[in-house]
């Protein structure tokens, strides 16, 4: 699977871990996602969770003020409410820049 995205882009990754209390949650985290699809700069979206409730969701974005503008919208920040009170235990974000991506097909790193 070729990269989807080119070199420079930003990768915000949410790593999480869910309560019992879900209730909500599958509905909120689809409207999320489509959401942030129409959102100016968004790029893409890979999530992952494990039996055990862990999970890591990874959100791409052109540049710092789009992932600023997302995090700001207002129904994220309703969702980002709902979460702390209710679907996540404990949460981080890191927010990477990526500068080179390659894939199988490519093989390496572009030289410089």
């Amino acid at each position: 699977m070729a990269p989807k995205r080119r070199p420079p882009y930003y990768a915000v990754i949410f790593t999480s871990t869910q309560t019992d209390d879900l209730d909500g949650y599958a509905e909120m985290s689809a409207h999320m996602e489509k959401l942030a699809s129409n959102q100016t700069g968004f790029l893409g979206i890979e999530s992952f969770r494990s039996l055990d409730k862990k999970g890591v969701t990874i959100s791409y974005w052109k540049d710092l003020n789009a992932i600023r503008a997302w995090k700001e919208n207002p129904e994220h920040l309703t969702a980002q409410q709902l979460g702390k009170q209710q679907w996540y235990q404990d949460y981080t974000i890191e927010i990477a820049k990526i500068e080179t991506a390659y894939d199988l097909q490519t093989d390496c790193p572009p030289s410089e």
